[in-house]
C-alpha cells in the first residue's frame, strides 16, 4: 500500500513540473503568412444570398470571424484543425438573417469549415432557432434546427 501512494505521488508530482515546462514553439509554413482572411461566396456572412466574413486568428488556432451579407451578418469563434489561417476549422457562429420587417430568424449553431490549400471554401452546420421574425415564410415548417451552408472563396490577408 505504501508502495503504491509513493508512486502515485511521485507520477503526480513528475507531471506537475513537466506540465508546467515551456515547450519551444514550432515554426510551421504558416509562420510567414499573414493571421487573417477575408471569405466571400454564397450564404456567407450570416446567410445572406451573398456576403463576406472576416476571420483574424488570436492564436495558431483559434479565431474570431464578423460576417456581413445581404440583409444579415454574424459572428464566430473558430478553431483550426491545423495551424495556420488556411487550415479547415470548427465554428460556433451566431447568425441574424434580416432587418426590421425583413428579419426572418437568428441562429446559433456549429459547422465545419473546409479550407482548400489555395482558395476555395465551403461550409456545413446545424443552426439552432432564437428567434423567428415576420419574414419568415408561413408556408415553411418551423423546425428548431436547420442546417446551415455555404461556398465560396478566401483569400489571405
Amino acid at each position: 500500500m505504501k508502495r503504491t501512494l509513493i508512486v502515485i505521488f511521485v507520477s503526480v508530482v513528475y507531471m506537475t513540473i513537466n506540465a508546467q515546462t515551456q515547450q519551444p514553439q514550432q515554426m510551421n509554413e504558416s509562420s510567414n503568412e499573414g493571421r487573417a482572411s477575408l471569405s466571400v461566396g454564397i450564404l456567407n456572412g450570416g446567410g445572406g444570398l451573398v456576403g463576406a466574413d472576416f476571420e483574424a486568428l488570436l492564436s495558431n488556432r483559434v479565431g474570431l470571424q464578423l460576417g456581413a451579407g445581404w440583409v444579415s451578418y454574424s459572428v464566430g469563434l473558430n478553431y483550426h484543425l491545423k495551424p495556420g489561417i488556411r487550415s479547415s476549422f470548427l465554428s460556433l457562429s451566431y447568425w441574424h438573417q434580416g432587418l426590421g420587417e425583413g428579419f426572418a430568424q437568428s441562429l446559433v449553431g456549429p459547422s465545419y469549415v473546409f479550407r482548400g490549400k489555395k482558395w476555395f471554401t465551403a461550409q456545413i452546420g446545424l443552426g439552432y432557432v432564437l428567434d423567428r421574425g415576420p419574414a419568415f415564410p408561413a408556408t415553411m415548417e418551423q423546425t428548431p434546427v436547420i442546417l446551415t451552408y455555404s461556398i465560396g472563396a478566401y483569400f489571405v490577408l
